[in-house]
């Protein structure tokens, strides 16, 4: 393979001569061979944003050539276009602050730029260091990137997709909402309810979820771009912070603000582990949606089987004809893996030190594959399995027939022991609860037949 020689403080080291990386994203390369996790490409998109608003507020603080600014920036926006993704190989497992990831950027951005100035016949040479990096540190610039990265997939991905899953949803609780079956408490048995009702409880699920999603995120908009270093700012201008974050803003849409107190905002990730937990918090409720999903539909004969879903693939290499409720193991295997990037961002995030926490990739690479795997899972689910949700309506009105629990009904009037007599004779004896009624002698048929109405049973009494 054909190399130059690049140099950096250390000395010389060998490089592709057909990439654009420099001496510290191949000494990187070399000296962590540990893992297949490459740095997420959301967080290089972050990057080079970041890059680009660093220019432009450099520029309109007469701190960088205006020629090397504009280099730059077409540099950055190549690399927001996807032009240059194989040019960031670095793997999440370096240095816990990041830099060599910050390095990898700052070498593409350079050498590109310099390509771009040659071209123009400009003799002028931009520095990874220098230029590209200028007012910065890995120290401001790696913790911004990760919440621009974390906004954008919480936004752009989890809310989109849960959003859709909850219009699904409300779709099902409208056209179930007549269809009255047995609750289910414990496991077992309990008064009735109808399918759409059920669904509401799932629906409005979401519907919280999306709403503490949406609201932590607001705390990821605080960035700490212009703390440099240690967060005291030191080499940049004091506005720097603030201009390079209203260029972030007017680029992304979004509205972020350089953090109050930098100091925080290098050494803490309190933001992202408040909004990773609501994204935990989402994975909880999904877990409980795709296990009610599978326990309703569980059967076909020998299980509770009131709800028909989707036949995707076969279910078994042996059993002929099975059909398993894969979309729904698929969505509890996610849970499980956002519940245990929870723990490693908790436990990441309680390890700053002094002026820095050096967990940096980890807690970002556990971020995006949460986000990542939960926008992919409730899109997978809604359209592989609930959209074609539909109602077994004659398993479910035999289940409700033969629930004892109708006998709450039975409660305002006779009074829960001589109503729970009744249930334990219907049970012991296999009879209806009408048969151990009128057998006890408590109720006429009448009586019976006026007070539990299951229609009646699903809304509170005045």
């Amino acid at each position: 393979m054909d190399s130059r020689i690049e140099k950096d403080t250390l000395g010389e080291i060998r490089v592709p001569a057909d990439r654009l990386w420099g001496a510290q994203t191949q000494r990187s390369l070399e000296n962590f061979r540990i893992g297949t996790e490459r740095m997420p490409l959301e967080v290089i998109r972050a990057f080079a944003i970041l890059k680009k608003s660093a220019a432009l507020a450099n520029r309109r603080l007469g701190r960088l050539d205006p020629e090397k600014a504009e280099a730059i920036i077409r540099a950055a926006e190549e690399i927001m276009e996807g032009r240059w993704d194989n040019e960031f190989p670095l793997v999440v497992w370096q240095t816990g602050s990041g830099t060599q990831s910050n390095m990898n950027v700052n070498e593409v951005i350079a050498r590109r730029a310099n390509e771009l100035l040659g071209a123009k016949g400009l003799d002028l040479r931009v520095h990874p260091n220098d230029d590209v990096n200028r007012s910065q540190s890995s120290n401001d610039t790696f913790p911004t990137a990760m919440h621009i990265a974390a906004v954008a997939m919480t936004e752009d991905r989890v809310l989109p997709a849960l959003e859709r899953l909850k219009q699904t949803l409300a779709g099902k609780m409208e056209a179930f909402r007549d269809i009255i079956k047995t609750g289910r408490t414990h496991l077992q048995d309990a008064t009735p309810l109808t399918l759409g009702q059920e669904i509401s409880g799932w629906h409005g699920m979401l519907e919280k979820s999306g709403a503490m999603i949406a609201q932590s995120v607001q705390h990821l908009k605080e960035l700490a771009i212009g703390g440099t270093a240690v967060g005291t700012g030191i080499n940049a201008h004091p506005d720097f912070g603030k201009l390079a974050a209203e260029e972030i803003s007017r680029m992304t849409g979004r509205t972020f603000v350089s953090a109050p107190n930098k100091f925080h905002a290098l050494t803490s990730h309190d933001e992202i582990v408040y909004a990773h937990g609501a994204l935990k918090a989402l994975a909880a409720d999904l877990m409980k949606i795709a296990n009610d999903v599978r326990w309703l539909a569980s059967g076909p004969r020998s299980g509770i089987g009131e709800i028909r879903i989707p036949a995707n693939e076969p279910g078994s290499s042996i059993m002929p004809g099975k059909v398993n409720p894969t979309q729904s193991e698929a969505v509890t295997m996610v849970a499980v893996q956002v519940m245990g990037n929870d723990a490693a961002i908790g436990f990441a995030a309680s390890q700053g030190n002094f002026e820095l926490n050096v967990f940096k990739p980890v807690i970002l690479h556990n971020f995006i594959q949460s986000a990542r795997l939960l926008a992919d899972a409730m899109d997978s689910f809604n359209v592989n399995c609930v959209a074609g949700i539909e109602a077994n309506r004659e398993t479910i009105r035999r289940n409700l027939q033969r629930s004892l629990m109708l006998v709450t009904a039975l409660n305002p009037h006779i009074g829960y022991e001589n109503a729970a007599k009744i249930a334990k004779l219907a049970h012991s004896r296999d009879l209806t609860l009408k048969e151990a009624a009128l057998e006890t002698g408590l109720l006429t048929e009448e009586e019976f037949d006026r007070w539990v109405r299951p229609e009646e049973m699903i809304h509170p009494q005045a």
